[in-house]
């Protein structure tokens, strides 16, 4: 069987951190420790080889975590990088379904980094029908 890739484009432009002044950042919402869950629809129900590309913003500590249909992705999740990065985090494939999922991020709260969360996609392959 043939497959394809296929991906959703999460927008969040969202400022986590210990206080809305943590970082200058006014084109961001400001949301606190966690960003609001974002969803996304896939039309299959066999996702296969899913991955996650996300720019983040002034990332300073290993251990914040993504978040996906309610569970925290393995291993850290987010390297530390100045400006703009983009990086990239495998999900498991039982953790996407056909349907309505959602993905968030989480800030560690026993840290004092703030940082963005720019745009997200979500990657899978797909059977050809």
């Amino acid at each position: 069987m043939s497959r394809r890739a296929n991906y959703a484009l999460c927008q969040f432009q969202q400022h986590l951190g210990p206080s809305a002044d943590s970082l200058d950042v006014p084109w961001a919402e400001y949301t606190g420790d966690a960003t609001d869950p974002v969803s996304f629809d896939i039309p299959t129900p066999s996702p296969a080889d899913p991955y996650v590309q996300m720019q983040v913003y002034d990332v300073e500590d290993f251990d914040h975590e993504i978040v996906v249909n309610g569970e925290a992705l393995s291993g850290f999740d987010i390297a530390p990088g100045d400006g703009w990065q983009l990086w990239m985090d495998t999900i498991a494939p039982e953790r996407l379904h056909r349907g309505e999922n959602t993905i968030q991020f989480r800030r560690d709260t026993d840290s004092k980094d703030a940082f963005v969360v720019g745009s997200v996609t979500v990657h899978w392959t797909e059977p050809v029908e």
